[in-house]
This record gives C-alpha cells, sequence and structure tokens, in this order.
C-alpha cells in the first residue's frame, strides 16, 4: 500500500511538472476543414496569440475531408499530452455522428472538452431579385409547391443544411436540399439564382446582404443581430423553435490531465478574449463564448440530443 501511495503521488507531480511546464515544444491546431472559413479563421487568430504567449509555436494543420470526421479522428488516435488539439465546428461533435454509421470516434466519450470559441446565428438568405420578400412568403410558396423550393448547404451534415431541415420540420413544409462542397460555391449560386435559399452562418453572407446580393429574411437567433439590425427573427417571423447557433470549439484527445486541461482552457480563452480578436470576430456578428469545460460538456449534451431529434425526425442519412 505504501508502495502505491508513494506512485500515485510521483505520478501526480510528474503531471503537474508537465503541465506547469506545457508546452515545451510546437503545438498543433487541427482544423478538419479547408483553409479560409470560419473555423479556420478561429485557429488563425488565437494561434498566434498562443505562440507570442508561450514562446513555443501554435501550427494550424487542416486535415479536411468526409464532413470533417477525418481530422477528428486523426485528433482522437493523437497522443493526450497537449500538443495536438481539434479546432472544430459543431458538426463533427452533435450533428454527424447521427448522419454516419461507422464513425472512427464517439464524440462524446473520445476527446476533452476546452472551450467553446465563438458562436453565430444562421440567416435565411435568398437572392437579391427572388419574389420571396419575407418568411410568410416563402412558407406560402413551399406550402403551395411542395418540394420544389431549393435550398443550398455547404454540404450535407452541416448547420445550414441541418437548420433547413429544422425549419421544414417546424413549418409543416418540404424543400429540396442542395449540398455543396464548401459555403463558397453555395453563396455564388445563390447570388446567382441556381438556388432558391439558404440558411448561412451570418458571418459568411453579411457583406453580399449589405452589398445588395443577397436578400436576408430572418435571422435564427433569439435576438436581432447587431450587424443586420433590420433583420426579424424567425420567432417575430412567426416561427418558433428554430432557433440555432453555429459554434466553433476546442477539444483534445481524451485523457488530457486536468491541470494540463485547465491550463490549455486558461490560454485559449486569455487568446479569445484578447480586444483584436474579440473585435475581428464581433464586428462579423459571432459571439465570443470562452466558456469552461463543464459549461462546454453540457452545452454538448443539449446539442448533441437536439439534432439527433431532427436527424431522426426527418430520416436524414448521409453516405
Amino acid at each position: 500500500m505504501k508502495r502505491l501511495l508513494t506512485s500515485i503521488a510521483i505520478s501526480a507531480a510528474v503531471l503537474s511538472a508537465n503541465a506547469q511546464n506545457w508546452p515545451e515544444k510546437s503545438v498543433t491546431l487541427v482544423v478538419p476543414f479547408p483553409a479560409g472559413g470560419s473555423t479556420d479563421q478561429v485557429a488563425r487568430a488565437v494561434a498566434p496569440r498562443l505562440t507570442e504567449k508561450f514562446k513555443q509555436s501554435f501550427v494550424v494543420d487542416n486535415k479536411a475531408g468526409a464532413t470533417g470526421t477525418i481530422g477528428a479522428t486523426f485528433v482522437k488516435r493523437a497522443p493526450a499530452d497537449g500538443y495536438t488539439f481539434l479546432v472544430t465546428s459543431l458538426g463533427p461533435l452533435v450533428i454527424v455522428p447521427h448522419l454516419i454509421k461507422g464513425l472512427q470516434y464517439d464524440a462524446l466519450k473520445d476527446f476533452d472538452l476546452i472551450t467553446v470559441a465563438v458562436a453565430s446565428p444562421n440567416v435565411l438568405v435568398v437572392p437579391a431579385n427572388s419574389p420571396h420578400k419575407n418568411v410568410a412568403d416563402v412558407i406560402a410558396f413551399q406550402k403551395a409547391n411542395p418540394g420544389k423550393m431549393s435550398f443550398a448547404s455547404a454540404g450535407s451534415g452541416s448547420s445550414d443544411h441541418l437548420t433547413a431541415e429544422l425549419f421544414w420540420q417546424q413549418t409543416g413544409t418540404k424543400g429540396i436540399h442542395v449540398p455543396y462542397k464548401g459555403g463558397a460555391p453555395a453563396h455564388t449560386d445563390l447570388m446567382g439564382g441556381q438556388v432558391d435559399a439558404s440558411f448561412q452562418n451570418i458571418n459568411a453572407v453579411a457583406q453580399y446582404i449589405k452589398g445588395g446580393k443577397m436578400r436576408a429574411l430572418a435571422i435564427t437567433s433569439p435576438k436581432r443581430s447587431p450587424i443586420l439590425p433590420d433583420v426579424p427573427t424567425l420567432t417575430e417571423a412567426g416561427v418558433s423553435n428554430v432557433e440555432v447557433a453555429s459554434w466553433q470549439a476546442i477539444v483534445a484527445p481524451k485523457g488530457l490531465p486536468r491541470a494540463l486541461r485547465d491550463k490549455a482552457n486558461a490560454a485559449f480563452v486569455e487568446a479569445l478574449n484578447d480586444p483584436a480578436v474579440k473585435e475581428q470576430f464581433t464586428s462579423i456578428g459571432f459571439e465570443m463564448v470562452a466558456n469552461t469545460p463543464a459549461e462546454f460538456a453540457a452545452f454538448q449534451q443539449k446539442e448533441y440530443a437536439k439534432w439527433k431529434q431532427v436527424v431522426e425526425t426527418g430520416k436524414i442519412s448521409i453516405e
């Protein structure tokens, strides 16, 4: 017993020392999507702040593919030593697990949660010359023409895809889902009139709305956005229970020592709260979250259950 207690004490001391000295080498921030998107922006905003703070490189590594699951699986298999983190959207953590069979990771069990970084609502947009002037027009058209109105998304399993599904479920309508390989081509075709509508991240399309290339009909947040104050919420437009936030978060492989997890959380939160970082994101419609691991865990459970119900109700699947 004495030897066991001594061994435990030594192990605890080693773990504490490792956390105190972390990082002692380069840290990799894996982004499971291509460069340029919202998730990539989060990683590239915090990386230089962390590099400056710790005098060690924080390097962004884009491992895109399979709706974010390639990067997520890579991080799940990495050592839980504080030198590999996943900077991800909500998709791989709370949506894709309900859509793809045989995933190589368990989203609720295989990661240590660090923090939810930022969140933003989606906005229902149509082409600038669309005949639909408001949400009531969209609902009326879909009810009169079931399965005729097309909704673009950045890909199957993305928040814009599932927001459309939730919208159809809550309004008793049905449209056509048109998945693209990323947000940019979806934006191009929407502005060109090749598709009829889309629920896009507000930060991704605010410039097009303000530039008169898209018309915003409603946003999915509980209150109006300060960057689009004239756009009503869906609740104001008469559609309840379609409050959706698209969010980015940071996780690590399961098994990160508690002291190291706490130090990493404090470091990422400090970087996110840097005034320049906050201005970069809030100016385009993001809300800074930067919460604790415990708050993140409760939030993930709630989001996981929510999207599970949407997927099961809509009988949605992707190969």
